[in-house]
């Protein structure tokens, strides 16, 4: 069961947005005027456990939402250093949350935040949410450990939602900075892992900015490649 009053719109210093997926809770909550990054907070009502992915700023913040209940991972999509600048207060209020990243990009991680990454993950490995699991899928081309989360159990939902960091936008992929080499491989991995794999009904999370669903975007991906970034 998926509830319909989620839209995904969220902004710095608003409201969070909250989904109901089956037994799981997803919290959107906006963080940083200036970078205006996504946190996320998947929570299991089965056994009261917590997933944060990407703990991007304003730590008393995502504390908050976090609460009393375990935080059992933090996982940071990436290594650019909007989206871990809150790791390091995360990490010391729950020193029981296992960090986790992308094996490529765990290093610059850890020497850009101080805090080791206990779980270096890669291509098909999970990461517990309760009793459901996030399908990690390496995207690399915005950083070389990019990694996007993908939630697909019918069980809980009857399409499956996928976490994209910023690998994947409504109206692009994610920037690589004039880097042509770079560009080509995130573009082909976003084809071949995500759209490829992935039905249209797919719902996916980014970095920043709102929500959007696969088969929306499918049609522009030839457009995507021609304009490049």
């Amino acid at each position: 069961m998926v509830n319909e009053t989620y839209t995904g719109s969220v902004s710095p210093g608003g409201d969070p947005d909250v989904r109901t997926l089956g037994c799981l809770t997803l919290t959107k909550v906006a963080v940083d005027e200036q970078m205006s990054n996504n946190c996320y907070l998947l929570h299991c009502s089965e056994t009261d456990e917590v997933v944060l992915v990407d703990a991007a700023a304003e730590p008393s913040r995502l504390l908050e939402i976090i609460g009393d209940r375990s935080l059992t991972s933090i996982v940071t999509t990436h290594q650019h250093w909007d989206h871990h600048r809150a790791l390091a207060a995360v990490k010391a209020a729950h020193p029981g949350a296992t960090v986790v990243a992308g094996i490529p990009d765990a290093d610059a991680i850890e020497e850009q935040t101080g805090v080791p990454v206990e779980r270096r993950v890669g291509e098909g490995d999970k990461v517990a949410v309760g009793t459901c699991d996030l399908i990690v899928i390496p995207v690399a081309g915005h950083t070389p450990g990019s990694i996007c989360l993908l939630l697909d159990d019918a069980e809980v939902a009857p399409t499956p939602h996928l976490f994209t960091g910023d690998c994947l936008f409504p109206g692009g992929v994610g920037a690589t900075f004039g880097d042509a080499e770079a560009f080509t491989q995130l573009i082909g991995d976003v084809e071949t892992r995500i759209f490829d794999r992935l039905p249209d009904e797919t719902w996916f999370y980014p970095g920043h900015g709102d929500d959007g669903v696969l088969g929306d975007q499918r049609p522009h991906l030839a457009e995507w490649r021609e304009r490049g970034w």
